[in-house]
Order: structure tokens, then C-alpha cells, then sequence
């Protein structure tokens, strides 16, 4: 695997008695372009914000970059680029001015890679903090967090707030980074983002890591998507989950027993059968399930 550019040993952090994250358990190594998935309140800011030291953890340990979070956070910051959920600037100050800021609170001169970043995310300079859109603001974000070419990248729901063309932009300049060797660690409740961008993935759940593999390995996790037309009951077939009945069609996600799926079939009128692997969509809803009820 290499070397652990994120570790997260029992991680907890409580705000009072509310629960932030609880004993969670991470690894993300140099290279990976890793997804960090949950709903909102899961946990997701609140273990990036307890990673790069910003808030203190409650109890367990953490290190980035081999480095340990709360004897090293002024280094960590220095060598990450961080993307928090939501942007605040100073007012009156304009796009240059923040992120020629930003360059010298790292003591670097990013002017060739803040005009390129600029120029491809379509970002106007010239424009003061106040009059920028949701959308800018992330922009000038992003800008903040790359220009100075740090080795790991922690995003925290980076494209809310970009149009479509934007988002694929910056998923161009992600992956442009990620080949040269930065390390990407991409929080998000957009699951097609994950699947399409990312190599693995993490599953947050009320505060701890309920599944981490492989992208790939997550969205297939043992689940078919079954479709069918013809004569066939939910409760013909225990186990099953997210049914759809439409006219003569179902669909159902069902990860059981192959052969007692055939016999079943095999005794009912079945017109038509697809079996497919599900998305990622599906199978995260699936992990958050409950007694068959979504949680």
C-alpha cells in the first residue's frame, strides 16, 4: 500500500454530549484519489476540520503526511491544500489580493499556477469578495488550495455551487494533479462524483467508518440489480431491497443466495430478466439500511 497519507487510529471528537465522530478508523495512502461519502451531519467536517488540527479530538490519534496532528498542525496546513464546505473572504479585498494572500501565508510565489487555475475555472480577479456568487467563492476556494502544489488535497464538498462545465473542469485539473503524484481526499454526498473520479472510498455513518474499499469493490459488494416482467412477489424472496413495481415490471437490489434466486424464478412466470451491477448509489443506500428501512 505504501505510505499512509491520512491515519485516523479511534478518532473521536464530541461537542459536549453531541456526537461529532466516534472511534473512526481511516487510511488513505500517498496517491489515492479517495472518496469520503455521507449525508449530510455524518461526520465528514468534522474529521477533516479534527485531521488538520483545527479542532482538538476528543480522544484517539491522527497523523497526515506521516505527521501528527496535534504536535504538527502548522506543518500539515503548510503542505496541504484545504477546501473547507463553505468559503469567507474579507470584504473589500479582491480575487487577487486573496489569493496573493493566501500565496504568502505559505511563503510562495503562486502567481503561475493561480493565473492558470484562473483562467481555466473562468475566474475573474479583478472582482471584490462581496460581489461574488456562491459559485465564485468556491472558485476562489479551489484556487486557494491548489495554486501552491501541495502533495495531498483535502476538498471538502468542492462542487456545490459549480455549474456543470465548471465541475468537469475541475475534476480535469483533479485528476491532472492525482496522475503527477498529489494525493486527493474528496468528501462528498454526491455518489456519482465517486465513482466516476475516485479509486476508493470511505463510508461515514453517525460518526464512524461503516465500510472502505476500493470503488469498485464497494459497488458491486456482493448486490445485483435484479429487473424483471412477470409474476413474481416481494415477499416471494426474503432479503430483497429497494423494490420497484411499475405495470408488470420490478426491480429489486438483492445480494443472497444465487441458486435459491433461480429456484424462485424457475417456479414463477418470468417474461424478461436483466441482472446487473447496481451503482454506487444504491449500494451506499443499501449500507445505510436498517431492518429494511433507511436510516
Amino acid at each position: 500500500m505504501g505510505n499512509t497519507a491520512i491515519l485516523a487510529e479511534n478518532l473521536t471528537k464530541y461537542y459536549g454530549k453531541t456526537r461529532g465522530i466516534n472511534n473512526l478508523n481511516l487510511a488513505v495512502a500517498e496517491g489515492d484519489f479517495f472518496g469520503f461519502i455521507g449525508p449530510n451531519g455524518a461526520g465528514k467536517s468534522t474529521t477533516i476540520r479534527t485531521l488538520l488540527g483545527l479542532i482538538s479530538p476528543t480522544s484517539g490519534n491522527g497523523k497526515v503526511l506521516g505527521m501528527d496532528i496535534a504536535r504538527h498542525r502548522k506543518t500539515i496546513l503548510q503542505r496541504v491544500g484545504y477546501l473547507p464546505s463553505d468559503t469567507a473572504f474579507y470584504s473589500g479585498m479582491r480575487v487577487r489580493d486573496i489569493l496573493k494572500l493566501s500565496a504568502e501565508l505559505r511563503k510562495k510565489d503562486c502567481r503561475a499556477d493561480a493565473a492558470e487555475l484562473c483562467e481555466r475555472l473562468q475566474l475573474d480577479r479583478d472582482r471584490k469578495a462581496e460581489d461574488l456568487s456562491f459559485g465564485n467563492r468556491k472558485k476562489v476556494g479551489i484556487v486557494c488550495a491548489l495554486q501552491h502544489d501541495p502533495e495531498l488535497l483535502i476538498l471538502d464538498e468542492p462542487t456545490s455551487g459549480l455549474d456543470p462545465l465548471m465541475q468537469h473542469e475541475f475534476f480535469s485539473i483533479l485528476q491532472e494533479r492525482n496522475r503527477k503524484g498529489t494525493t486527493v481526499f474528496l468528501s462528498s454526498h454526491i455518489l456519482s462524483e465517486i465513482q466516476r473520479y475516485c479509486t476508493r472510498a470511505a463510508v461515514i455513518r453517525e460518526g464512524s467508518i461503516i465500510a472502505s474499499d476500493s470503488v469498485e469493490k464497494l459497488a458491486k459488494a456482493g448486490a445485483r440489480r435484479i429487473t424483471l416482467k412477470g409474476d413474481l412477489k416481494r415477499e416471494d424472496l426474503p432479503g430483497i431491497r429497494n423494490w420497484t413495481e411499475q405495470e408488470d415490471t420490478v426491480s429489486f437490489l438483492y445480494n443472497g443466495d444465487p441458486n435459491r434466486l433461480i429456484r424462485v424464478l424457475a417456479g414463477r412466470d418470468i417474461r424478461e430478466l436483466t441482472v446487473a451491477e447496481p451503482d454506487l448509489e444504491e449500494i451506499v443506500l443499501h449500507f445505510y439500511e436498517k431492518g429494511g428501512e433507511q436510516v
